[in-house]
């Protein structure tokens, strides 16, 4: 059979299906897409009875087949790997080990059921809760299965037979015929007592009937024992055990239902199971005998049980609210009345770094990631893969998911504010107006969004994200906003890379690659003859570095250009160390020794640059990566300290990374081929990506030396900046040289303060120290972390006098904070 692929919308969920004129019930002739349009009209009344249980799936890939020739029938527990990320999940452990199930909470699921052909879906007597642990069970059930040379009717008497013990129980019971041979008999539990205690209820109820009742009964699993008899199978109530969840479909020759009855039809004699047909019509007719016993749930007031399911209320710092009632939790705003709503678009360190782009929508925060951020500048496209709603509470979410946790990383708000959605089409287009903070990532302008469902692009969940092509009134000169050429008119703040690993990168996608040079990052603008260096933090550099001035004869007037300035040990490599004493040297007579350090100013990009020879230098920010590349090698020409490496030409991430070791780089930066310069972000268009650890880090305190060191700095206590505050990380007292130990120890007396400007300092980090004022910024390389988040092996590479304080960011492959 041809495939033929479509995408539905389901549940605010965009699903593939396949295939929807296969025969999966040959004797019928019922289809593929009969089986879903029913699990769809039967949702509201299934589940209530599923939700929040690990669901084992009975899937006929192939149909049921006939009774002669039966089709083959494939037992699952485990989540397939083909599911959609947005499927719920919960996992299970086993004696011996552990199973991903997932869990019914929605139509979507039940939709994907039918895709995959899982027509039986069994589950256990207990539920989750929201920390995803596993509860009491609130049902006892008792599976009533006859043996050979009994029936449908042997098994009614004995429903009714156990009705009466359970009356005298004070247990409601309810029967539903299992849509095979029997009947199953349900009796709601207030989860006081545990699966145990239940079971051994149960197998007494069974026993007692077969001392009763032995010519009728049977307790006894033994297939010799069961004929002309009924079994009453009291082992389901255990906590590994499942039951056919009713209103389920059956695999057998046709589409019957496990379909709860009325007592009514329990005592009617013509009593027969139930197919699918006739359940629908049941229910369109008010008919849903188990509705006593549903768990109050509906169909639409959970749209959080799948981002519930991924989450451990007791081991996330994230919003995990508890579970609704009949209705929504939250009062979702009306956005076709024009009514404002939310957006919140946070920058995601987890195990591929992206930013998570929400608007509130009908009572939730609806979630793409998008690895390489918004786009700011109309013609690019971003990938944006649709992700679990969330709740209204996370769009102030931030902090570090712990290890182990889904999502695990650092969290941080790029922007916030206020949305109004101008369209909202399901799940095909979706156009937002997005007004974020003044000192937001969307830089204070309001920007109209456009997201368009893509899943040919190769995974229903993929969306494109960019800006369209007609903005808001006013958005290019917002109160305190600069334009493009206003921004050029001064050395503007250089654009920042994110740091990332090699996974981020994924192959195919537009990537260049450049070396990542060890230095202090520098605009340069060549004006009136003359060269003015400015590091990334505003600083004015001009003076410290003289020998750059040869710029002015390189370049042509007008320029500004971005680039490292570095020094270089005598093999010609980049060090730290060297730049440090360059740096330090500022006494005027050690000047002359400071400057026989050689430096080179290794340019990489430009912000304004003519584009042809001998032409007026024009505004680049907007221009692509690539072609600002050519105009800056055109244009510039190599000095006895200015250089214009080449970028790295290799095609893969992996090449660039061996050139970077063999030329004993520290690393790698890969740069969206297509992307613009954006001034003062830090961006997911450009991601550096380091062979060793390497980590700015702000100094809180001091020790003093022993022995040889008594009269300097034993070591430096260091912190980076959460949240509104500090977290400490640990403390470096290697790698000084005896000048540096002298300055240092000057640097932290000038600075000292009484109290800790950290809390939660361990005792014995505390002991000795000195405080000071956190406004010294210093990088130090380490091994690895230990498991209470401490650096450890640091050691010293030197002050940070580009960076102030609030610019440091933990660079680590994880966070050393909880």
């Amino acid at each position: 059979m041809a495939r033929k692929d479509h995408s539905a919308a389901v549940g605010g969920h965009t699903l593939k299906v396949s295939n929807l004129d296969k025969v999966l019930y040959p004797e019928t002739g019922t289809t593929k897409g009969e089986v879903i349009d029913y699990l769809q009209r039967v949702a509201p009344a299934l589940l209530p009875h599923a939700a929040w249980r690990p669901a084992t799936r009975k899937r006929w890939v192939d149909g049921v087949g006939t009774p002669d020739r039966p089709g083959k029938v494939f037992f699952r527990k485990d989540l397939e790997d083909t599911a959609p990320s947005w499927i719920p999940r919960a996992q299970l452990k086993h004696k011996t080990h552990s199973n991903t199930y997932p869990l019914a909470n929605d139509a979507a699921v039940l939709a994907w059921f039918g895709q995959v052909a899982a027509l039986e879906v069994h589950v256990p007597q207990w539920r989750f809760d929201t920390s995803l642990e596993q509860q009491n069970p609130d049902r006892l059930v008792l599976d009533l299965d006859p043996g050979p040379g009994a029936g449908l009717a042997e098994c009614a008497e004995v429903a009714l037979l156990c009705r009466d013990i359970l009356d005298g129980m004070d247990l409601q019971s309810y029967p539903v015929t299992s849509g095979s041979k029997g009947i199953h008999l349900y009796a709601g539990l207030d989860g006081t007592s545990t699966s145990e205690e239940v079971n051994e209820v149960a197998k007494e109820l069974a026993s007692s009937l077969e001392s009763k009742h032995p010519q009728l009964v049977v307790a006894n699993m033994k297939k010799s024992l069961r004929e002309n008899k009924v079994l009453v199978d009291w082992s389901q109530n255990n906590a590994c055990k499942t039951t056919v969840c009713p209103y389920s479909l059956r695999g057998r020759a046709h589409p019957m239902v496990a379909a709860p009855r009325t007592w009514e039809e329990i005592e009617s004699s013509d009593l027969q199971q139930l197919d699918f047909h006739q359940v629908l019509d049941r229910l369109a007719d008010g008919i849903d005998p188990l509705k006593g016993l549903a768990w109050p749930w509906e169909q639409d007031a959970d749209r959080l049980s799948a981002y519930r399911s991924k989450r451990n209320a007791k081991l996330t710092p994230e919003p995990v609210p508890d579970l609704p009632e009949n209705s929504s939790t939250q009062e979702a705003a009306d956005p076709a009345a024009g009514d404002p709503v939310s957006f919140v678009i946070q920058e995601h360190h987890a195990s591929r770094l992206h930013w998570d782009f929400r608007l509130e929508h009908e009572g939730v925060l609806v979630s793409w990631a998008v690895p390489k951020g918004p786009p700011l500048q109309r013609g690019i496209q971003r990938l944006a893969v649709m992700t679990e709603d969330h709740p209204l509470d996370y769009q102030t979410f931030e902090g570090t998911i712990p290890k182990g946790q889904y999502g695990a990383g650092k969290v941080a708000i790029w922007d916030a504010g206020e949305c109004r959605i101008e369209k909202w089409r399901g799940s095909q287009e979706i156009i937002a107006v997005l007004s974020g903070r003044e000192d937001g990532g969307l830089d204070g302008i309001p920007r109209r969004f456009v997201l368009i469902h893509t899943p040919g692009m190769g995974d229903e969940d993929h969306w494109l994200l960019q800006l369209a092509k007609e903005q808001p009134s006013g958005s290019s000169s917002a109160p305190g906003v600069r334009s493009e050429d206003e921004l050029l008119a001064d050395i503007p703040q250089p654009m920042l890379a994110s740091s990332g690993r090699p996974e981020d990168i994924i192959e195919g996608d537009d990537w260049c690659f450049e070396m990542k040079w060890d230095g202090y990052r520098a605009l340069a603008k060549v004006e009136d003859g003359a060269v003015k260096l400015v590091s990334r933090n505003g600083n004015d550099m001009t003076e410290d570095f003289p020998e750059l001035q040869e710029l002015a004869v390189l370049a042509p007037e007008g320029s500004i250009l971005d680039g490292e300035i570095v020094a270089l040990d005598g093999s010609a490599r980049p060090s730290f160390s060297l730049l440090q004493q360059r740096v330090s040297h500022r006494h005027k007579k050690r000047l002359r020794q400071a400057q026989a350090i050689k430096l080179n100013f290794m340019l990489f990009d430009a912000l304004q640059l003519p584009r042809s020879k001998g032409g007026k230098p024009q505004n680049l920010i907007r221009e692509q990566y690539v072609d600002r590349r050519k105009y800056l090698e055109h244009a510039v020409s190599d000095g006895q300290h200015v250089k214009v490496p080449p970028a790295h030409t290799g095609p893969t991430l992996k090449a660039a990374l061996k050139t970077s070791l063999d030329l004993g780089l520290e690393g790698v930066l890969a740069k969206e081929c297509t992307g613009d310069y954006e001034p003062g972000r830090r961006s997911g268009s450009w991601i550096k990506i380091k062979h060793l650890l390497d980590q700015e880090a702000v100094v809180i305190g001091w020790t003093k030396g022993q022995g040889s060191r008594a009269a300097s700095v034993g070591s430096l206590l260091l912190a980076v900046p959460v949240g509104d505050g500090l977290e400490f990380i640990g403390r470096v007292g290697t790698g000084f040289s005896d000048l540096q130990l002298e300055e240092v120890r000057d640097r932290m007396e000038k600075a000292e303060r009484k109290t800790p400007p950290v809390k939660h300092i361990p005792a014995r980090f505390q002991r000795d120290a000195r405080w000071v004022t956190p406004k010294y910024v210093a990088e130090v390389r380490y091994s690895e972390l230990t498991q209470d988040g401490r650096l450890r092996h640091p050691v010293w590479r030197g002050w940070r006098e580009d960076k102030d304080p609030a610019e440091v960011r933990w660079e680590g492959p994880g966070a050393p904070f909880k």
